[in-house]
């Protein structure tokens, strides 16, 4: 077993393009792969407004990227624009779907039913972005049998005796941690014994997997954290030590508590 690790890059099977590996895959850095749903969202947005082309320029700025950024991302997945014309948002849209992966629908199965997860069974974006909830877990007996999520498309509480069936019927390959931090490793190394190779991770604790598991890590405090960091940056930037204003007695204080 291993700690989960972000690797520097992933390979992502691309059609068309320079510098192919022998298989027709190449690898794709993660942070192009980051934004990459970011493009998605917006060329969606731009064709549900009748919008047929856009150029690099517009995109980029859209998405909130430099034209620059945008071009060399897009680049790793193959030449797609026309110059002096842009892109074809509905192609565009299609073949960044097609490397997502999001052209064929995947299973999510969901643990822990308290208020994160019951938001989480709720969220109607799922379904429009290929994902689908087929599961829906909790060890509480008060919550096991109730029916969460979205009026006419709810899901059956089922007990933790039944992950593994859970998974099974359902076509699981993702799994979603939504529990407290002390029941999170179990859940995962449950999760993976059913054949789980995907997991997302919103409890606050860094789960051990295998090698050929993919754990992505959703915590928001440490969101908050880094927040807060850029406030007091702000904050101290607009106390410097040379402004008469400044009270070094209180950073003596702060320094020393």
């Amino acid at each position: 077993m291993s700690a989960a690790r972000t690797p520097r890059s992933a390979v992502i099977p691309v059609v068309g393009g320079p510098n192919r590996g022998r298989d027709g895959s190449r690898e794709i850095p993660d942070a192009t792969i980051a934004r990459l749903p970011i493009y998605h969202r917006v060329l969606g947005q731009l064709a549900e407004t009748g919008t047929s082309t856009v150029s690099s320029e517009e995109l980029a700025q859209a998405c909130g990227v430099s034209s620059a950024k945008l071009r060399k991302d897009l680049s790793h997945l193959g030449s797609y624009g026309t110059r002096g014309v842009g892109y074809d948002v509905r192609f565009l849209a299609y073949q960044i779907s097609r490397e997502l992966g999001l052209t064929q629908p995947w299973g999510v199965v969901i643990v822990g039913a308290g208020n994160l997860g019951h938001a989480l069974v709720a969220y109607r974006g799922f379904a429009s972005r290929g994902f689908a909830v087929v599961g829906l877990l909790d060890s509480h007996p008060d919550v096991v049998g109730q029916r969460l999520g979205i009026p006419g498309a709810q899901t059956v509480v089922r007990p933790m005796t039944e992950l593994e069936s859970v998974v099974s019927e359902g076509g699981a390959q993702i799994g979603v941690i939504a529990t407290p931090a002390e029941a999170a490793q179990d859940v995962c190394d449950r999760l993976v014994a059913a054949g789980v190779r995907s997991i997302l991770n919103f409890a606050p604790v860094v789960l051990s997997v295998p090698e050929d598991v993919e754990v992505r890590k959703v915590d928001l405090a440490v969101e908050l954290q880094i927040l807060a960091f850029h406030e007091q940056r702000r904050s101290d930037e607009s106390h410097d030590p040379k402004d008469p204003s400044f009270d070094s007695e209180s950073l003596g204080e702060a320094i020393n508590a």
